[in-house]
C-alpha cells in the first residue's frame, strides 16, 4: 500500500457522507409520496425526527442538485434524476439488508446496519453481497 491510500480512502468517506442525506431524503419522499400521494415537510420532519426548517433547507439542496422540484406551501416531488436516484438507494438497501440477514444478524440489527452499510459499500461489494443472498 502507498502512502496515497489513506488519502483516497478518506476522501471516499467524506464524498459517502455528503451524499448520504440526499440519498435518505430522495428514499424518503419516493416512499412517502407512494404511500400518502404526496410529500410534504412535516412528513420528513416527522420521518427524520428534525425540524421542518431542517428539513427546508435539505429540500433546498435536493432542488438546487436537480433531485427535487417544490414551491411554497407546495408538496415535494422527485425528478427523473431524483426518483432514479431514489431507486439506487433503495436498491442497495435491499441488498446490505438481505446479506445482513443471511449471515444471520437479527431483522432489527439489519434495517438499522443496512441504513448506514448503504452508503459506504462499493459496487464490487454490493455485488457480492447480492451473489451470496442469491446462492452465488
Amino acid at each position: 500500500m502507498n502512502d496515497s491510500q489513506p488519502i483516497k480512502r478518506h476522501r471516499k468517506t467524506r464524498a459517502d457522507h455528503a451524499s448520504e442525506v440526499a440519498e435518505d431524503y430522495v428514499e424518503a419522499i419516493a416512499d412517502i409520496s407512494q404511500s400518502k400521494g404526496v410529500c410534504r415537510v412535516v412528513d420528513l420532519a416527522t420521518r427524520f425526527g428534525v425540524s421542518a426548517v431542517t428539513v427546508n433547507r435539505t429540500v433546498a439542496r435536493l432542488v438546487r442538485d436537480g433531485y427535487a422540484s417544490t414551491q411554497p406551501y407546495a408538496p415535494i416531488e422527485l425528478t427523473d434524476t431524483g426518483t432514479r436516484l431514489a431507486k439506487q438507494s433503495k436498491k442497495r438497501h435491499e441488498i446490505v439488508y438481505e446479506f445482513l440477514i443471511s449471515i444471520g444478524v437479527s431483522e432489527a440489527t439489519a434495517a438499522v446496519d443496512a441504513e448506514g452499510i448503504e452508503h459506504h459499500v462499493s459496487p464490487e461489494t454490493l455485488r457480492k453481497f447480492q451473489a451470496m443472498t442469491k446462492g452465488g
